[in-house]
């Protein structure tokens, strides 16, 4: 990078203690000789020789060949020499001697003598300048010029052809796709990116300053090389920009074919297999399982259409994508073939969701008559199997809970008539372009099966509407017998309880005539009471019989309810005759008492005959006696009125009144004895 005082250039020749190949030096001399232009070799060269650490004869060699390498550019050689190694040596070869057959100048300086042909800021710190120099930068940038004018001259020609054969070919030509051959051999983008950063290095040594800020001035050959890469870089751009556009002619075009390609695969396969495989799957299934076998087969069919509906968004995508790109020559192209891929695909779409929709109409419609099948087995389960329930109570929740099934049965089959409906409809609105063929034949299959399964439905739903109404006349005749049962031994209990009122409350006898008849008319309501409930319990009775015959069912009041009746009736009847008979045996007994009681003592011949008297104490007698009499029944049991104690008071009034009967008789017999006497 240095010159000497006349503007040449400063060449180095750094030598060292190994050994110097001649071919190499020759070699690297003729490279670097070749980079400056003609105007600077015109301006010669300096030779600096550094031969400190080299031997003689190896020096006095490169000088020699720097005669045939470069004699003309030569101008001046310097050797620098050791400083005391070389001195005896020189006398025998000077260079000055043989300046002209060399045809330059030779001289040997000490490396701190050379300033005086060259001057120290032209010179490198080896000797003793100032010149900043780095060598392996100055090598690294070479390499990289080096390889970049190469690989950047190589890809212009490529770039060159490839652009002038793609103007000069045909039209076939350009529509064929980019092969390998077609690309070039380097990428563009990374020689246009190693040119700028080769370029932008070059100016930027050209303006900053070194570390001590002193300004350095570039080499003449980097200097050069700027207009170089300049040159080449705007040459690269041009072609490569060419050759962009052809790339993008050809790409849109290759899309193009691809796009019509994938087109034609996706039109072809719907309306060859897709559509075949739609109008083999015409049936609805006659149960859940088929139908729901079909729907498996629907969702495979749709698994396969999918797939292409996935290439039918892609395309269109793509296709929509080069329609906003604007070339007016392939628009008519695109949008036909876009509308020709989304009348196809949107046509098999719509065939896909119709089937679809129809299989789950007919799986709901199988689905509500399996389960309406259910409640119609129930139902009937429920009316073949005998009743025999415990209770009225159960009868009418069994008679609830029939009507329930009945109602529900009802909504199930108003369901079933509106899924069918649904499902004719849509069957009726099936249109042959649903499937590519004539769907009539199929469809009147469909149509029969769906108008079978709801008239059979119909049947089965009525047959039990009549069993039913044969259950409900029998249940409500059972809940009628389970109520006149239930009322017959009610009134077995009322009788029972009017049995025990009358053994354990009607005790008295009455303290005279007139009570005591009171009693006994009392009485005899309390007596019409328990036979009207006697005549209702046998009218409930009778009406269980007829019912159970009516039923064709044993009845348990016959062997149960009646006996009970008859033998508690029984057993009233004989207390009630006891009771009167008591009641009337105390009326005789008081009418007789007080009517002598109540005769005046001035009346003797009332009681002429003393016959009354012992007939009242005879009356009384029996009456007392008859109260400790129990009251015997058929089955031999016995019961008594009252308690004891009860039986006691009665007895006790009687005899009070007897002793007063006695007592009249004894005053009625002293005026007698008292007679005879006057």
């Amino acid at each position: 990078g240095g010159k000497d005082r006349r503007s040449g250039l400063i060449l180095t020749i750094p030598l060292c203690l190994e050994q110097t190949s001649m071919d190499e030096l020759s070699v690297t001399l003729d490279y670097l000789l070749s980079i400056p232009s003609e105007k600077c070799k015109a301006r010669g060269f300096t030779v600096i020789v550094d031969g400190r650490k080299s031997q003689w004869n190896v020096v006095k060699t490169v000088v020699l060949m720097l005669q045939n390498v470069v004699p003309a550019e030569v101008s001046l050689v310097c050797v620098v020499k050791p400083d005391e190694f070389w001195d005896k040596k020189v006398t025998h070869f000077c260079f000055w001697k043989e300046k002209d057959r060399l045809g330059f100048e030779v001289i040997l300086v000490s490396a701190n003598k050379l300033t005086r042909y060259i001057e120290p800021c032209q010179l490198t710190e080896d000797f003793g300048g100032t010149l900043t120099y780095d060598h392996m930068d100055w090598l690294n940038k070479r390499l990289v010029f080096e390889k970049f004018t190469k690989e950047s001259t190589s890809l212009l020609d490529e770039l060159a052809l490839i652009n002038n054969g793609s103007d000069k070919g045909t039209q076939q030509e350009k529509e064929r796709s980019i092969d390998l051959n077609f690309l070039p051999s380097v990428d563009p983008e990374m020689v246009l990116q190693t040119g700028h950063e080769l370029l932008s290095e070059l100016q930027q040594r050209r303006f900053n300053g070194s570390d001590g800020g002193v300004t350095w001035s570039p080499m003449d050959d980097e200097l050069l090389a700027q207009p170089q890469v300049m040159k080449l870089l705007d040459s690269l751009r041009e072609q490569y920009t060419r050759y962009q556009e052809v790339c993008r002619q050809r790409s849109k075009r290759t899309q193009l074919e691809e796009i019509q390609q994938k087109v034609m695969q996706v039109v072809n396969w719907l309306e060859g297999p897709g559509s075949e495989q739609l109008r083999t799957q015409w049936g609805i299934g006659d149960s859940i399982r088929a139908s729901q076998a079909l729907q498996q087969k629907h969702e495979e069919i749709e698994s396969q259409h999918s797939e292409w509906f996935a290439v039918y968004v892609e395309l269109n995508q793509q296709i929509a994508a080069l329609l906003n790109a604007g070339d007016e020559e392939d628009l008519v192209e695109l949008k036909a073939l876009q509308q020709q891929l989304s009348d196809v695909c949107y046509r098999q779409a719509s065939q896909l969701e119709f089937r679809q929709n129809l299989l789950q109409a007919a799986l709901e419609f199988h689905s509500v008559a399996q389960d309406l099948s259910q409640q119609l087995d129930g139902l009937l389960g429920m009316l073949c199997v005998d009743v025999a329930p415990a209770d009225g109570a159960s009868i009418q929740q069994t008679l609830k809970l029939l009507e329930e099934k009945l109602k529900s049965v009802d909504v199930g089959l108003q369901g079933l008539r509106e899924k069918g409906q649904s499902l004719l409809d849509q069957i009726s609105n099936q249109a042959s372009w649903a499937y590519g063929k004539d769907v009539t034949i199929e469809n009147k299959e469909n149509v029969d099966h769906i108008q079978g399964v709801m008239e059979d439905m119909q049947l089965r739903k009525q047959r039990c509407e009549d069993m039913v109404d044969v259950r409900r006349l029998k249940m409500l005749q059972m809940v009628q017998l389970f109520k006149c049962e239930e009322d017959a031994a009610q009134a077995v209990e009322w009788l029972s309880e009017l049995l025990d009122a009358l053994l354990k409350t009607h005790i008295r006898l009455g303290d005279d005539a007139q009570e005591t008849r009171v009693l006994l008319e009392k009485h005899r309501k309390f007596v019409d009471v328990a036979q009207s409930t006697y005549d209702y319990g046998r009218q409930l009775l009778q009406a269980t019989v007829v019912l159970c015959q009516s039923l064709r069912c044993t009845s348990r009041s016959s062997g149960d309810t009646l006996p009970r009746l008859n033998r508690v009736w029984k057993q009233f009847t004989i207390t009630s005759e006891e009771r009167v008979h008591r009641l009337e045996t105390a009326i005789a007994f008081h009418s007789s008492a007080e009517k002598i009681l109540q005769e005046c003592p001035e009346q003797p011949e009332a009681f002429n005959e003393m016959e009354q008297f012992d007939e009242i104490e005879a009356v009384g007698k029996s009456l007392l006696d008859r109260l400790t009499v129990p009251v015997v029944y058929p089955d031999g049991s016995e019961q008594y009125f009252g308690t004891p104690s009860d039986m006691a008071s009665a007895a006790e009034h009687i005899r009070e009144k007897m002793k007063l009967v006695s007592l009249k008789r004894q005053q009625l017999r002293q005026p007698e004895a008292t007679t005879p006497e006057s």
